[in-house]
């Protein structure tokens, strides 16, 4: 692999990636069917196959941990979806068709970096060993959540992982991450920051806060652009006049890259760079991760209502995880009997974690005046009391809780 610097220095030059004629065309004018830009850089073709000599040749353990991952990911959000579907939770966030983002971003991290994810991530929480049962306790709002149902579904929290709590605003999570990078540059624990967001994101004020902070201050953080192509219905084209996302990183000070977001290999090569670069103390840098939002914005949503569905075909043909499926394949690596038992495992893990966490009582309604203060004020004392009297009246509290509008 190349040195960093090197190598964030060859990307932000609008390098044309090397399996992909050039494109004259602007973003604008594109037909729905050129469906990769040119500037995305590029390791693994379409239908899998790799150059030799692009080939980073990841450890095997490595690369087997990569699709796991990439394929419990899938398996969660199917899983999340059906549940939602059948009425037993009320709201949920798919990330189908996004899951190199998530896994290769996440697989060079230390242990000691922080994550501060957006609401579109599980895969980075499974990677880095969050509990399946925890998260899906999340999603009921039960006993079993961390957050002790004070949280909206898919707004997971593990601390102990030096994962940040999801927030339904936008872009608020790369400032606090700047935060983190800023303190740890100051104490010199050599720990980088790296955070989440969409391509609407890049709209929004936190986004460029964040990065003047990050660029000034040469802070240790990664930022990653996920560019799906759609800020829930609102597609690219009228999000922003700029042609790459990856752009965005010039005013700034610090560099900018593109890259093909369902290529896993692609992806962890370049935010390993990045890590890398950010650690060595040569400041922030940001990574458009180019993909497609394949399942709906939320279940809340009707994607077919506004999305081309010539562009749904054409990016379907380039899943992630049947990518590096057929590389895997092609390294002796995998097959169709490992592929049987991975889901076969991965459904019956699934079942148990959900039959577990759907039998966990709902939160306890004293645990509304827990977490905060070390002694409550007099105003709490007194709502502690009025609510205690109703809970004698009542016996207990249903759950009334509806599909969540987003």
């Amino acid at each position: 692999m190349q040195s960093g610097t090197e190598f964030m220095k060859k990307k932000t030059k609008n390098q044309e990636s090397p399996t992909k004629k050039k494109n004259t065309k602007t973003d604008h004018e594109s037909s729905s069917c050129e469906i990769l830009r040119s500037d995305c850089y590029r390791i693994m073709n379409e239908d899998g196959t790799v150059d030799a000599k692009l080939d980073p040749k990841l450890d095997k353990e490595l690369l087997l941990k990569m699709y796991r991952n990439m394929a419990l990911t899938r398996a969660f959000d199917e899983r999340g979806m059906m549940l939602q579907r059948q009425g037993r939770i009320g709201f949920y966030v798919p990330s189908f068709g996004q899951e190199a983002v998530q896994t290769g971003t996440a697989a060079p991290l230390e242990k000691k970096d922080w994550v501060f994810p957006s609401y579109r991530e599980p895969g980075i929480f499974l990677y880095r060993g969050a509990g399946i049962y925890e998260m899906l306790c999340n999603l009921w709002g039960n006993r079993g959540d961390l957050s002790k149902g004070r949280q909206m579904p898919v707004h997971y929290s593990f601390p102990d992982i030096k994962m940040f709590s999801v927030s339904s605003p936008i872009a608020t999570q790369m400032i606090q991450a700047v935060g983190a990078a800023m303190a740890s540059k100051i104490s010199k624990t050599k720990e980088v920051a790296i955070s989440y967001c969409g391509d609407g994101g890049t709209s929004e004020n936190d986004f460029h806060t964040a990065l003047t902070f990050a660029g000034a201050y040469k802070a240790p953080a990664v930022f990653i652009v996920t560019n799906n192509q759609y800020a829930i219905s609102v597609p690219l084209s009228k999000q922003t006049g700029a042609k790459r996302l990856s752009d965005k990183a010039i005013g700034y000070g610090m560099p900018g890259v593109a890259v093909d977001g369902n290529d896993v290999l692609a992806v962890y090569q370049v935010t390993k760079e990045a890590v890398d670069r950010a650690r060595r103390g040569e400041g922030p840098s940001l990574i458009e991760c180019v993909t497609f939002r394949m399942g709906p914005h939320s279940s809340s949503d009707d994607p077919s209502r506004y999305r081309d569905e010539k562009m749904y075909q054409a990016w379907l043909k380039r899943d992630p995880i049947k990518r590096l499926k057929t590389y895997l394949e092609s390294r002796k690596l995998w097959d169709e009997k490992k592929e049987k038992s991975l889901q076969e495992e991965l459904k019956k893990m699934l079942a148990e974690a959900v039959e577990r966490a759907e039998a966990e009582p709902a939160p306890d309604p004293m645990d509304l005046f827990e977490d905060v203060y070390a002694e409550l004020t007099p105003q709490l004392k007194k709502q502690k009391a009025e609510l205690l009297q109703e809970v004698e009246l009542r016996g207990k509290f249903e759950n009334t809780s509806e599909a969540f509008p987003l």
